[in-house]
């Protein structure tokens, strides 16, 4: 297949509120130095949710960065801002949480159209009818691996996109089979560092869920052989469904597909910042872009 250059890649990144210092220097790099950056990628979005959220989910919220500052940021920016609301547990009770909707208020008047990533289809309808200009995105955490569930879900209409399990990253005979308004919708996770066998993803995202809705519960135990060494890009690289910039141009885009998310916001802003040199940065200035973020006194990249 040939590489597509008139098609833009659209990443999704993470840790609006637990990395804004970082992008705040990035985004500034990205715009001033553009020449340094992949010409054919740009940021759909930047997710995240600030800590002691109830309706969070995925990981739990660490972000500390004040929510004016990272809508502002956003703004400024031009970039899309996503909520990560993907608590699966979630109960009428829970709706009425004044941070919550405070966030979708504030979110809600964005230039640039925000959206919230979503599990619970209760907390969807509610979105949907309070927050209509708010966008959809169907979250991960559902572990979509049937890929007729995932066909399911791209026919909702409610959702503007949808993350697959990484583990049909490479089902590419049926992925290739979707209209391309489906393959619009389809946000592929790329650097999943989760075992490829796991079969307690859904657990494990119930687990952080409860946290979240301020329940006691023991800590998750990965039962993967290597969880205890923690997150490890070269690991990450080395899983079955890894999508890296290589497999993105010459196999995704010439298929139709165009947005990528990235995971990592419960890691060290310093591991962001491998990510976003290996998916947006050309090699020879990547070296340029950590002089700029290491020598900001304002950023502890550890």
């Amino acid at each position: 297949m040939q590489k597509d250059s008139s098609v833009t890649v659209h990443y999704h990144l993470p840790g609006l509120f637990e990395f804004y210092e970082l992008y705040r220097i990035f985004l500034s790099l990205f715009r001033i130095h553009r020449e340094w950056f992949y010409p054919w990628c740009d940021i759909g979005s930047i997710y995240g949710a600030p800590a002691d959220c109830l309706w969070g989910g995925g990981r739990a919220g660490f972000g500390q960065a004040d929510s004016k500052d990272a809508f502002s940021l956003m703004e400024e920016c031009n970039i899309s801002a996503r909520l990560t609301f993907s608590n699966s547990l979630l109960k009428e009770e829970h709706l009425s949480d004044k941070k919550c909707n405070g966030l979708c208020t504030l979110f809600s008047k964005s230039k640039t159209p925000s959206g919230v990533i979503v599990h619970s289809d209760l907390l969807a309808g509610y979105i949907k009818d309070r927050f209509p200009g708010l966008y959809l995105v169907s979250s991960t955490t559902k572990v979509l691996t049937d890929f007729e569930d995932l066909n399911a879900e791209l026919r909702r209409t409610d959702f503007k996109y949808v993350v697959p399990d990484f583990r049909l990253n490479k089902s590419f005979e049926r992925l290739n089979g979707l209209s391309q308004v489906q393959k619009d919708k389809v946000e592929f996770l790329c650097n999943e560092c989760c075992s490829f066998g796991c079969k307690d993803r859904k657990s494990c995202y119930e687990s952080v869920s409860k946290k979240n809705l301020g329940q006691d519960v023991p800590e998750h135990q990965c039962s993967s052989p290597k969880a205890s060494g923690g997150y490890r890009f070269s690991l990450a690289m080395e899983n079955p469904g890894f999508i890296g910039i290589n497999d993105i141009q010459e196999r995704y885009v010439p298929m139709g597909f165009s947005n990528f998310k990235i995971e990592g916001r419960s890691l060290g802003s310093a591991l962001i910042l491998e990510f976003l040199l290996y998916y947006m940065t050309k090699p020879e200035h990547q070296l340029q872009v950590r002089e700029e973020i290491y020598l900001d006194s304002m950023l502890d990249l550890f």
